[in-house]
């Protein structure tokens, strides 16, 4: 996972001065914060866009596929978190296989929730039939026949 990290920060550091170098021929004086800004800024925007689109397609389905989406992201960025953390701590191992699991565990946890909202939903519904079952015109009492006469 080490090597990963490594490469990915190569790229990203040979992309940032690759556009530096764009811009200083171009004739704009930029600062690296000024550069973060407008990179960042239009990376966001088409992040936001795409996620929108997602989102809308997904809103479909209902809300819980959206907040498994949003809740899958999160914990993607919660363990890769976790293990740069022990590699930069020394506390732990920085293992890949170690982020993989940890998303398994959610995978694992949210499939038994979508297991007992399924279970849950078919006794309500199980329940409500029940409640709403026509009565059977046969058995009313004589007082109910009179008033709906």
């Amino acid at each position: 996972m080490k090597e990963i990290i490594l490469i990915l920060a190569e790229i990203i550091n040979t992309m940032h001065d690759i556009i530096l170098n764009l811009m200083e021929f171009a004739g704009l004086d930029l600062t690296d914060k000024d550069l973060h800004l407008w990179i960042m800024g239009m990376i966001g925007i088409c992040i936001f866009g795409g996620t929108h689109l997602f989102f809308k397609y997904l809103s479909k389905y209902g809300i819980t596929a959206i907040s498994f989406v949003y809740t899958f992201t999160v914990m993607v960025v919660i363990v890769f978190a976790i293990e740069i953390q022990q590699q930069i701590t020394g506390r732990g191992n920085m293992e890949f296989d170690d982020a993989v699991i940890g998303l398994w565990g959610f995978l694992l946890f949210f499939a038994a929730f979508l297991l007992i909202k399924a279970i849950h939903k078919g006794i309500n519904s199980q329940l409500s039939r029940k409640d709403n079952k026509p009565t059977n015109r046969r058995f009313r009492s004589e007082g109910n026949k009179r008033s709906s006469q």
